[in-house]
């Protein structure tokens, strides 16, 4: 038996990657008997309670405990995980497989056809994509342009609103939840507005679970925060997010932002899929992105290290400030000015990320770590 220590909601609680707490579900449910008199009753024909208490625990049932201790091998999705997870489960060892995504479902049209054409074989060995420095400038600009063309004109359709071409284009695509600070680029409008004025512009998309009221709160904050910018950096959240959406999302924007509250994401997939269309992240340094960030080469990071000693009132403070600074004196003059500079680190988000960060690396790495 293996134990994957995923990504979810419900292990985020008081940043913890943790239990699923029977008890809570009992409660919810009306049942005020306690979920090991829960389990012993759908169990009894097969497991002595006594049993399963030494391995789920003796005061509740922990499914995660229950994991850890019937598994031969346990590991994290990125090392940032690992380390988390042996920190709440102390006297288990836990490896990491760092998680990738499907490389010819997540690379847009574009680039398909510049990688078949350059390197040939790429869709069954991604590995090959870190040729991509090989590969000329301009037919990766060209690409890049054609994906966004594509983006944009859905936009249109989608909001009414044409937004200009050459304006750097922030993506943020992903579930709508506390952790994640989908706001956190909005917390000084007038320093945004300043700072990316005629020269920005942002799309946003993502749904809340019906029962997260924050996540909802999240997309209305956003919402109204584009209003008060108005036209002079537009956002746009984009509705009824889906697979097909997010493709044209992470392969149409210029730059992909990540803002999770540290430690709380397990890994993260959309800065990988956006890597395969040479679109580099600006993401704060948790989950893949500890692995994937080199500064100024594959992308850039937002804020420090993890450190526990810093409230979450600082760390949106500190984060929001070397968010706009980063926009401010690097990136947005880097994309404005300096083309070639640009497109260098586009190659090197395909060559040193998107390379790696695939499911064909992810799979080898669990048939060897794991399955054998």
């Amino acid at each position: 038996m293996r134990a994957h220590l995923l990504d979810g909601p419900a292990r985020r609680a008081d940043a913890a990657y943790g239990a699923f707490d029977a008890s809570v579900l009992a409660r919810r449910r009306g049942d005020l008997r306690a979920a090991n008199e829960l389990v012993s009753e759908a169990l009894r024909a097969h497991t002595p309670v006594d049993t399963i208490r030494d391995f789920a625990g003796r005061d509740r049932l922990n499914m995660t405990s229950l994991a850890l201790n019937l598994s031969h091998y346990v590991n994290g999705v990125a090392r940032a995980h690992r380390d988390v997870s042996e920190h709440m489960f102390p006297g288990h060892p836990i490896g990491t497989i760092t998680n990738g995504v499907h490389s010819a479902t997540w690379t847009s049209e574009p680039f398909r056809a510049l990688f078949d054409h350059h390197l040939r074989g790429w869709r069954d060995d991604p590995a090959l994509l870190r040729q991509a420095l090989a590969i000329a400038p301009e037919p990766i600009w060209r690409a890049h342009t054609a994906a966004k063309a594509t983006l944009l004109a859905t936009v249109a359709t989608v909001s009414g609103r044409q937004l200009d071409p050459d304006a750097l284009t922030i993506g943020f695509a992903r579930r709508s939840t506390g952790y994640k600070r989908a706001d956190l680029l909005f917390r000084d409008v007038e320093r945004l507005r300043a700072l990316g004025k005629g020269k920005l512009q942002i799309l946003y998309a993502g749904k809340a679970h019906p029962h997260d009221g924050d996540g909802k709160q999240l997309i209305r904050r956003i919402v109204t925060a584009g209003r008060e910018l108005g036209a002079d950096v537009p956002v746009i959240y984009l509705p009824n997010y889906d697979v097909e959406l997010a493709k044209l999302v992470v392969a149409g924007v210029d730059v992909w932002l990540n803002t999770p509250l540290r430690p709380l994401e397990a890994s993260g997939t959309s800065g990988m899929k956006a890597a395969h269309n040479g679109v580099p992240s600006l993401s704060v340094l948790d989950g893949w992105w500890i692995e994937g960030c080199i500064e100024g080469v594959t992308g850039w990071a937002i804020g420090k290290p993890f450190d526990p000693g810093v409230d979450r009132q600082t760390a949106d403070r500190e984060d929001a400030a070397d968010l706009y600074s980063k926009l401010e004196t690097t990136i947005l003059p880097l994309y404005h000015g300096d083309r070639g500079r640009w497109i260098s680190i586009m190659q090197h988000a395909i060559a040193l990320n998107a390379s790696f960060f695939n499911t064909h690396r992810m799979v080898q790495q669990y048939v060897a770590n794991a399955y054998i």
